[in-house]
């Protein structure tokens, strides 16, 4: 009986222990939410005054005499000089090997674009645990409190209780709003820089020929 209680004393103790690197994660995730949200607005505005090219546009991109390409989000302007310096340094290649060096391109560009996403997917899962772990521990002394008659410290505990479950909850419902919206941007612009590259393609065969 005497190991149950040094258990349970234990295992009380550690779970106590574990409420104030809670309320600090908590707290930087929250932090961290609203740096994402003014980063997501910042990056809608920019896509907004871009707008959104069609296909005509993405053609223009690689045909001067048709005008000048409007509506490409920045990072479809990024693949756009990588893809010109890409196909610049195989001019001379053929078609086969450019068309290698284009989709280790796209490879590349979309696995930078995703990489961001790990972030969101992580706060997903870990704001809602760790505001269910904020929870669980103030209940666990505030119902001590109450044996006790300490009806102060029970409200207490019940306040941070209620208030990790709320915060918890917010940051995993935006980091996945982020998460939906980011997702889509990524999938159009990654459909623009394919599009872009069989543009380039069909334009003129490719810089280098069938040798």
């Amino acid at each position: 009986m005497e190991i149950i209680a040094l258990l349970k004393s234990f295992i009380f103790l550690v779970s106590s222990s574990l409420l104030l690197p809670v309320l600090f994660t908590l707290s930087l995730l929250l932090c961290w939410i609203a740096w994402s949200g003014g980063g997501l607005f910042r990056e809608w505005i920019d896509r907004r005054r871009s707008g959104r090219a069609g296909v005509h546009e993405l053609v223009a991109s690689f045909s001067p005499d048709m005008g000048e390409a409007r509506g490409l989000t920045p990072p479809v302007r990024r693949f756009q000089k990588a893809l010109d310096e890409v196909l610049g340094a195989l001019e001379t290649a053929d078609r086969t090997r450019q068309e290698t060096a284009v989709l280790s391109l796209i490879e590349e560009f979309s696995l930078r674009l995703n990489t961001p996403l790990t972030a969101l997917r992580v706060v997903i899962r870990t704001g809602p645990g760790l505001g269910l772990i904020g929870t669980l521990i103030p209940m666990g002394t505030g119902l001590a409190a109450l044996g006790q008659g300490d009806m102060a410290r029970l409200s207490s505990d019940l306040v941070v209780a209620f208030t990790t479950t709320v915060v918890g909850l917010f940051e995993g419902l935006a980091a996945y709003l982020f998460l939906a919206v980011r997702t889509r941007w990524i999938q159009e612009d990654l459909a623009a820089m394919e599009a872009l590259a069989e543009a380039r393609f069909s334009e003129g065969g490719g810089r280098g020929g069938d040798a």
